[in-house]
C-alpha cells in the first residue's frame, strides 16, 4: 500500500492495472455468463446516469433562470428545493423515494357529507412503473443532479460580465432574446468545468443504486462475489470499469473546455 501510495499517478494506474491482471489470471468467475452479467450492469449503469443527466439538465435551465428572479415568490420554492436535495445525502433521498413515496398509503379526505380517496402509487396506472426499482432509481437523481445543476448554471448567470449586458441592451435585446442569445450560451462555457464534476459525481454515485436491488455494476459485482466468494476480483474488475469511464468522461469535458474556453485562456 506504502508502494502504491508513493508511485505517481501513471504509475497508480500501472499498478492497478497488473493487479487487475494479476486477478483476471484466477479466471474462474470471469466466465461468459459472468462477463455477461457485468455487462447488463454496464448498461443499466450508463442508461441511468445518461437519462438522469439528461432531464436533470433540462430541468436546471428555467429552474437556474427563476433562481435568479428579482421576485421572492418565484425564486424562493426554487431555492428551498435546491437546499433540501443538496442539505440531505442523495442515499437518503434514494430511500425515500424507494420506500417512502412508492409504498405510502392512500387515505381518504372529507368534504363535508362526501370523501374524496387519494389513491396510493400501487392503486394506480404508475405503479406499472413504479414497481421497477430503475424508475424511482431514475427519479432519485434526476432531483438530485437538477438541484446541483440549477445552483451551477445560476452560479454562471449571474457571473456574467455586465459589459455584455450593457452591450446586448444598447443594441436594444429584449430580456428574453438577450437571455437567449448572450447569458445563457456565456453562462453554459463558464459551468463546464463545475457542471463535468457532477457529471462524474453522479457516475461514482450510482453505486449506491444496488440497495434497492437494481443490477447495475456493483449489484452485479455483489451478486458474484455471493456467488463465488471472491469479493476482491469481484470489485475490482468493477472498480476498473469506473475508472475507465471517469477517464473518459475527464478527456471529453477537457476537449469541449479547449473548445469553448479557448479564449478565456491568457495571452502567451
Amino acid at each position: 500500500m506504502e508502494q502504491l501510495n508513493d508511485a505517481g499517478p501513471s504509475g497508480v494506474i500501472a499498478q492497478l492495472g497488473q493487479m487487475l491482471e494479476d486477478a483476471l489470471s484466477d479466471n474462474y468467475i470471469f466466465t461468459a455468463t459472468t462477463l455477461w452479467h457485468y455487462w447488463e450492469g454496464l448498461v443499466t449503469t450508463v442508461q441511468l446516469v445518461c437519462l438522469a443527466l439528461l432531464i436533470g439538465l433540462i430541468l436546471a435551465v428555467p429552474l437556474a433562470i427563476l433562481r435568479g428572479s428579482r421576485r421572492r415568490w418565484v425564486k424562493m420554492p426554487v431555492y428551498l428545493y435546491t437546499y433540501v436535495f443538496r442539505g440531505t445525502p442523495l442515499l437518503i433521498q434514494l430511500y425515500l423515494i424507494y420506500y417512502g413515496v412508492v409504498f405510502f398509503d392512500g387515505f381518504d379526505i372529507s368534504l363535508g357529507v362526501t370523501s374524496v380517496h387519494m389513491p396510493s402509487i400501487q392503486e394506480t396506472w404508475l405503479w406499472d412503473y413504479f414497481r421497477d426499482p430503475f424508475v424511482p432509481a431514475l427519479l432519485a437523481f434526476v432531483l438530485n443532479t437538477a438541484a446541483y445543476t440549477t445552483e451551477i448554471f445560476h452560479g454562471a448567470i449571474q457571473s456574467t460580465p455586465k459589459g455584455e449586458m450593457e452591450a446586448a441592451r444598447a443594441y436594444g435585446m429584449s430580456r428574453g432574446k438577450m437571455m437567449r442569445r448572450i447569458i445563457l450560451p456565456s453562462a453554459f462555457r463558464r459551468a463546464l468545468p463545475a457542471y463535468g464534476n457532477e457529471v462524474i459525481f453522479m457516475l461514482h454515485a450510482s453505486a449506491i443504486c444496488s440497495v434497492v436491488t437494481l443490477l447495475d455494476l456493483t449489484g452485479a459485482a455483489r451478486d458474484i462475489y455471493a456467488r463465488f466468494y471472491a469479493p476482491f476480483e469481484a470489485f475490482l474488475f468493477v472498480a476498473a470499469i469506473y475508472l475507465c469511464l471517469t477517464f473518459t468522461i475527464i478527456a471529453i469535458f477537457r476537449q469541449l473546455e479547449k473548445r469553448l474556453l479557448a479564449h478565456l485562456k491568457p495571452l502567451s
